[in-house]
């Protein structure tokens, strides 16, 4: 089965920086769109950002100039810069992969990894 695993999450201070990480296993054919997603207390899940096969790029507005995704074989990154408090949430990871033995391309979610900005 496919599975994605983040890492890098934590504590960090305003201004400071972070990288979280995913890392997508199974027998994989092929992936194409790779995301970011976050989540807050008592907020709805939004999309941070999305990076295609190709590598374009996309960020909601509230990160962009901040925050910049990457992707490397089965990995995608998100690299967090000048953080600020309303940063803080949890950080899930997506991707549509295609695999064995059902190549349908399909949408699969990490655990989440908590990312905490505070003093």
């Amino acid at each position: 089965q496919v599975q994605l695993v983040e890492s890098g999450g934590g504590l960090v201070q305003p201004g400071g920086s972070l990288r979280v990480a995913c890392t997508a296993s199974g027998s994989i054919l092929t992936i194409y769109d790779m995301r970011w997603y976050r989540q807050a207390p008592g907020k709805q899940r939004e999309l941070v950002a999305g990076i295609t096969r190709s590598g374009n790029a996309n960020y909601a507005d509230a990160v962009k100039d901040r925050f910049s995704i990457s992707r490397d074989n089965t990995n995608v990154s998100l690299q967090m810069n000048n953080v600020k408090p309303e940063d803080t949430a949890s950080y899930y990871c997506s991707a549509v992969i295609s695999a064995i033995p059902r190549p349908k391309p399909t949408e699969y979610w990490g655990q989440g990894t908590q990312v905490t900005v505070s003093p």
